[in-house]
């Protein structure tokens, strides 16, 4: 399998000081085979979550009694199995701090102190789930307020792996502070933030981000196989990898073997003290062939690391900030809907057999719809030039099809420039509003206008939407601005439009028999006089029609990252205030 495995390669070459930590505990010895070992995200600080019966695992030597002491008077017990690892369920009460938890063997303890028990949830994507609030455009007057004891951080470094990994060894709990909070992704701390003063109980959030990463890189590659476009995207790189290796005359079985090599020498070296021969410069990693096996773009790789070794741990649901990636061209933006629906519906499988039936089977999972994004919308409606837009639209029909699902909108936040816009604030407390309705069952307003259905009335078409809230309105006083409209020649044009009651009544003096209606259709709509409801929550692009997207067969055109001029200073502005904001 693995001589399978390493003829996928992107041929590149690479200082590869990650993957050579990865290796190490593998190719070092291990003092000792009694060690009681737990992984790092089983640690003090920990937040478990309430009214449940948490998992909790790690790994002594086989045969060896495991006890599970929790400071609230419940006590669990397993043995370790034939490789050492063992495996409690420990139940929960409700909400509180300053608890402890003691594992121990006959000859072994751990102590885990100051454990709280409240709202776990997982904050899972690519660089923006990760962008730090440091970083933001509210970072100064928020972190003055980020001490926050009942507000805790888990996170560990971006990882990947060709195989499973069993915990993630750079992870730590930390109370949120200044300083913990202005490291950690600012729409996981705002999430988090809002949810424990709305619920008053703590709340941990488990934070796994790894930039540039495809969603094919966090499912298991057997629950994807047969997704045309995940085999297209592996298809790619195993293509690159024969036509590198081909270029470079490499044998892969030959490059393996000494990758390895190397860095089990480099390890063994770096165990003894050794340094270099000058003896004033620490032992480099070696430079090697880097196999495609341990890439970020191939598929399963991301999960193996940032996702695999926490299968079990108690949590209430997962918000998820991704699709960047997945919206390079229209056709790969069409197929993330598919994609996306695949590793919600993984997730919960191997979460509720990995919990023992403990989490719930249909938990709650909350995306982020990407924000604008480059140039000003100019045109009516943007085509293949504009495949953000149709990701935004496949979020759509996924949050209003599948049970249990929500999505934030962010369209009016982003940069004409930046792909990592600083405007974070308002996705992180939308996530919260969300989560706070539908889980918690709070009396808030969750979402803004959804598109919902039509009406022909003459010369215009009426739009009607769910989460009007108390009724709909704009961004400012102006005209609405943003819709398009066409008729049977699917021409677009700029629309009228005018809000009646909860609808929106659409026309254009240039359509007389108007057949469909677009919102917010581009890449970057987030100036525009947009959609919200009363409660100042936007309205998510749609489209009304079913009209292909793209030519079938015609070559993919790849989105163009926008020229930043000099003198560039990426600007937020003003949008309606929401609720829980402050």
């Amino acid at each position: 399998m693995m001589k399978s495995i390493v003829k996928s390669l992107l041929g590149s070459i690479t200082s590869l000081k990650y993957l050579g930590l990865m290796l190490l505990a593998c190719i070092l010895p291990v003092a000792g085979t009694a060690q009681l070992k737990l992984p790092t995200f089983f640690d003090s600080n920990m937040v478990l979550q309430q009214n449940t019966s948490n998992a909790i695992w790690g790994w002594a030597k086989p045969g060896d009694n495991v006890s599970v002491t929790a400071s609230w008077g419940e006590e669990v017990a397993a043995l370790a199995n034939e490789t050492g690892r063992w495996k409690v369920l420990l139940p929960t009460p409700s909400y509180r701090t300053g608890e402890s938890l003691t594992i121990e063997t006959s000859s072994e303890q751990i102590a885990i102190k100051n454990v709280a028990i409240g709202e776990v949830w997982l904050c899972l994507g690519q660089s923006n789930m990760g962008w730090a609030l440091r970083n933001t455009f509210t970072a100064e007057e928020d972190l003055k307020h980020a001490k926050q004891e009942n507000l805790r951080i888990y996170k560990s470094d971006r990882q990947h792996w060709h195989e499973p990994k069993n915990d993630c060894p750079t992870g730590q709990w930390k109370e949120s502070d200044a300083e913990s909070a202005a490291a950690t992704s600012a729409v996981s701390w705002y999430f988090g933030s809002t949810l424990q003063r709305q619920l008053n109980v703590p709340v941990g959030i488990i934070v796994q981000a790894y930039a540039g990463t495809p969603v094919e890189g966090w499912i298991p590659w057997q629950k994807q196989d047969d997704i045309a476009r995940s085999r297209y995207h592996k298809q790619g790189l195993d293509e690159v990898t024969l036509r590198q290796t081909s270029k470079l005359g490499i044998d892969p079985d030959s490059m393996l073997n000494q990758y390895f090599a190397d860095l089990k020498t480099y390890h063994q070296a770096m165990a003894n003290g050794d340094t270099m021969k000058s003896r004033n410069k620490t032992l480099m990693a070696p430079i090697i062939t880097k196999p495609a096996n341990l890439g970020n773009q191939y598929p399963q790789h991301i999960y193996n690391v940032m996702v695999h070794p926490l299968l079990g741990y108690g949590i209430r649901g997962i918000i998820w900030y991704q699709g960047e990636r997945n919206s390079k061209t229209v056709q790969q933006a069409l197929a993330f809907k598919g994609q996306l629906e695949r590793l919600i519906n993984t997730y919960r499988e191997l979460w509720y057999t990995h919990s023992e039936g403990h989490t719930q089977s249909d938990f709650y999972f909350s995306m982020t719809q990407l924000p604008g994004w480059g140039i000003e919308q100019k045109q009516a409606v943007e085509g293949v030039e504009a495949p953000w837009a149709v990701s935004r639209q496949m979020m759509l029909e996924l949050a209003q099809e599948m049970e249990n699902v929500g999505m934030v909108v962010s369209i009016d936040t982003g940069s004409p420039i930046a792909l990592h816009p600083k405007n974070k604030k308002p996705i992180g407390v939308r996530h919260a509003c969300t989560v706070l309705r539908d889980v918690y069952h709070k009396d808030v307003v969750g979402h803004g206008p959804y598109y919902t259905s039509h009406t022909s009335q003459g010369n215009s078409i009426v739009l009607s939407f769910d989460g009007v809230g108390k009724g709909l309105t704009k961004a400012t006083e102006a005209p609405l601005n943003s819709f398009a409209i066409a008729g049977a020649d699917k021409k677009w044009y700029w629309a009228q439009a005018e809000i009646k009651g909860n609808t929106v009544v659409v026309s254009s003096p240039k359509v007389a028999k108007p057949l469909a209606v677009r919102y917010a259709w581009a890449m970057n709509p987030s100036q525009q006089n947009l959609l919200y409801n009363a409660e100042s929550f936007p309205a998510s692009p749609f489209r009304t029609d079913n009209w292909d997207l793209h030519t079938e067969g015609a070559e993919e055109v790849v989105v163009n990252k926008p020229k930043k001029e000099p003198g560039f200073v990426d600007a937020d502005w003003p949008r309606p205030a929401m609720q829980l904001e402050d």
